[in-house]
């Protein structure tokens, strides 16, 4: 099974034709939060979307940035414990309504394979229990060619869901493509683009370069090679969730539609008004 959908929502208003999970919801049966890695959630936000958006629609939450040792600056939690537990409470009410398909904890550049990092990543599944997780590198020292067998022995053992992706290949803080689901019953595939002049900002005086970093659009060849790999990738895990980040330039829903038609999956959700009919 394939489940199509986006990095966040309010990018893709004028393709979509609206602002509102609701309204986005129409197109596509998932979607990345973003919000959540910025900031821990309230719980009234979770309860906002889940109501707004249809009985089978599924959200793939992303971890707060704190979690991944992304943040910079004053953390405003006193430890690791209490960041976590503040995090998975603030799920619950996705959780409860059965709608998480997966917190998906995607790593800097400089998270490096080392034994420092392995004992990050253990303490990482430990906190999360038995709840999906996928978990994505940006550094290319996990898939070299002595360490890409182990890492994703690892993933398996530990219960990891692969976030496989596409995206430019710029040096040791991009990973390749690694087609291999680590997961039984779940895989993850983001795609990014391929933009390598913008991936990384190196050189750049100041932030704008994060503007451009996912602007590309995939090509009609790029995407029948993908049709591919998602065909036989599907031999080996049950459900195939696939979001689209190139957002830039607004590319994403264009190429995510796409890339649907290929594969001939359909999806058509209820309309904004239909969903809190008898509510």
């Amino acid at each position: 099974m394939f489940r199509f959908g986006l990095s966040g929502w309010k990018h893709h208003a004028a393709v979509i034709g609206g602002e509102k999970l609701s309204e986005y919801s129409v197109h596509f049966p998932i979607v990345e939060s973003e919000s959540s890695f910025y900031a821990v959630q309230p719980k009234r936000n979770y309860e906002k979307w889940v109501r707004e958006t249809p009985p089978d629609f599924g959200f793939v939450i992303k971890a707060y940035q704190g979690m991944t040792g992304h943040l910079r600056g004053n953390n405003p939690f006193d430890n690791a414990a209490a960041m976590f537990d503040a995090f998975l409470g603030s799920l619950v009410p996705v959780i409860e309504a059965d709608r998480l398909k997966m917190v998906l904890f995607q790593y800097p550049p400089w998270f490096e394979c080392n034994r420092r990092n392995v004992d990050a990543l253990r303490y990482t599944k430990e906190k999360m229990g038995e709840l999906p997780v996928a978990l994505e590198f940006r550094h290319q020292s996990w898939f070299l060619p002595g360490m890409r067998d182990k890492t994703l022995q690892f993933m398996e053992r530990e219960g990891w869901i692969h976030s496989i992706c596409d995206e430019p290949q710029a040096g040791s803080g991009s990973v390749p493509t690694v087609l291999q689901a680590t997961h039984p019953d779940l895989t993850l595939v983001r795609f990014h683009g391929r933009n390598v002049s913008g991936w990384s900002g190196q050189g750049k005086e100041d932030e704008s370069w994060r503007d451009v970093r996912y602007l590309y659009r995939y090509n009609t060849e790029e995407l029948l090679e993908w049709k591919e790999r998602l065909l036989e990738l599907q031999k080996s895990t049950k459900e195939i969730c696939v979001i689209f980040n190139n957002n830039s330039g607004k590319d994403a829903a264009p190429n995510a539609k796409e890339l649907m038609r290929m594969l001939g999956v359909e999806y058509r959700g209820e309309a904004p008004g239909q969903i809190n009919l008898f509510e």
